[in-house]
């Protein structure tokens, strides 16, 4: 069986958490592994390999999280832009025999990979081997409205599904006892699910499988497919769900009895985490309590302290402070739109950006310049690149920096400084056996992270096209 891990969210639901280049599935929320590594553990011993679709821009993170426990996948697959799920499953299903099993994950979800989950697991893939869909319903332990739900009939087959409920509907879909939570999971062979979306969704498939038949393969390995931006944009943007399994009635439930939540809220990711003796959920390095009961603390830099407040989920970030009821968080979503509409960054980046290089934080930032720390692990070089509207300064702090500007090579040592202008092609690598740590001072009409034009890279990184002006 091929394990399918969809990994394209868009990190607006855990805002400031999670942001667009940094969503829930590669966060670490209460130990070690993030939700993409606990998907990858949960589901290798069942696999006999694994395909990963997600966006272009998340693939140096996603396989440096997987090769962290160990794991190479057959196949990443890299979109352009993300195009929900049904674009994702169709592209993953279109790379693998069409009598193969595939187990279609999402990456963002926490469940507990125990003997229930190992059941539900064999019961689908007994299913699919019949060449019938299974779909994973996981038993309602609360009348839940953030989640879709999946009715069955009274000798437990699929009947239909039914969006997010208010709360007195849910209440009765509980009462009733024939409604289960939809996971998104799915287990069918491959060739089962591409002549469904034949018969069901034929424009989603023509497209995707053109788009995936016109994929570029890399240069360095043969496990990596791009999909072009071109083709991407073609494809409808349309969930799974609504694009085939709600067309049919002819599809197998497999019920869970294992936890399970989308953590699509900091309601549900309070409710996953483990708590202190009055309640607190806590995924903070430093909080003082004077009693504060049942609050969500997130923050890993300042000190948190809560003084006779309840309910709350306070979430504290180097650049931003949430603060909210719990049960309301649900609106988390509001607040991303209304930064979408003022312009600023704050829904796509962190002010401390991993690359695989190593990661930069912004230390100041204003209308014409920006300052940051950039740190470059041993052996490691940034892009070959240029810039359209900002020039350059680099100050080495810590360790050995061979820089390229133009033509030229220079090796610097600490306090040596050098200016790249604007437009120059340059590119700096760390030789050394300990971190580069350099301060950049930015200066120029925009100073915006997309203003890179790469000529070459050692990551496979998927560039826009270049600009043809600054952006605010």
């Amino acid at each position: 069986m091929i394990s399918v891990i969809l990994c394209g969210g868009s990190g607006s639901r855990l805002w400031p958490l999670s942001r667009e280049r940094l969503p829930k599935q590669f966060i670490t929320f209460s130990d070690q592994h993030t939700l993409l590594q606990k998907t990858a553990i949960g589901n290798r011993k069942y696999s006999d390999d694994f395909i990963l679709v997600c966006n272009a821009e998340h693939y140096w993170l996603a396989q440096s999280q997987l090769q962290e426990i160990h794991l190479q996948p057959k196949k990443y697959i890299l979109e352009a832009i993300p195009k929900n799920t049904a674009a994702a499953v169709c592209l993953a299903i279109l790379s693998v025999d069409p009598e193969e099993v595939v187990l279609i994950t999402p990456s963002d979800h926490y469940i507990d990979y125990s003997d229930d989950y190992q059941r539900a697991v064999s019961q689908a893939h007994t299913y699919a081997c019949a060449n019938e869909i299974a779909i994973f319903g996981i038993a309602p332990k609360s009348p839940e409205t953030g989640y879709g739900y999946i009715e069955v009939d009274s000798h437990h087959h699929f009947k239909r599904f039914h969006e997010k409920p208010n709360i007195h509907v849910a209440k009765e879909y509980l009462r009733q006892g024939n409604f289960y939570w939809n996971s998104g999971m799915i287990c069918a062979k491959a060739g089962v699910l591409l002549n469904a979306m034949q018969i069901h969704a034929p424009e989603i498939l023509e497209m995707t499988a053109h788009a995936y038949q016109r994929a570029s393969m890399s240069d360095a390995s043969s496990s990596i497919c791009k999909i072009s931006m071109a083709d991407m944009e073609k494809i409808p943007s349309i969930s799974i769900d609504y694009a085939l399994l709600e067309k049919m009635s002819n599809l197998r439930v497999v019920a869970g009895n294992f936890s399970w939540s989308d953590v699509g809220s900091f309601d549900a990711l309070f409710t996953q985490l483990s708590k202190d003796d009055e309640g607190n959920a806590l995924a903070a390095r430093h909080f003082v309590s004077i009693d504060a009961k049942n609050n969500l603390i997130i923050g890993n830099k300042r000190l948190i302290s809560a003084i006779d407040v309840e309910n709350l989920a306070i979430v504290d970030t180097p650049d931003a402070l949430l603060i909210s009821k719990l049960g309301s968080t649900q609106k988390v979503r509001a607040v991303v739109d209304e930064l979408k509409s003022l312009k600023t960054t704050l829904h796509q980046t962190h002010l401390e950006e991993s690359r695989p290089w190593g990661s930069f934080t912004v230390l100041e930032s204003h209308e014409t310049f920006k300052v940051k720390r950039i740190v470059v692990t041993p052996g490691k070089r940034l892009s070959l690149q240029k810039h359209q509207f900002r020039s350059e300064h680099w100050v080495v702090v810590q360790g050995k920096a061979l820089v390229t500007v133009g033509n030229e090579e220079k090796l610097l040592h600490p306090n040596h400084s050098i200016f790249i202008p604007l437009g120059e092609i340059h590119r700096i690598e760390n030789p050394g056996d300990e971190d580069l740590i350099l301060i950049e001072v930015q200066y120029g009409s925009y100073t915006g992270e997309d203003d890179i034009i790469r000529l070459q890279d050692d990551f496979a990184r998927i560039d826009q096209p270049a600009l043809t002006s600054p952006l605010a």
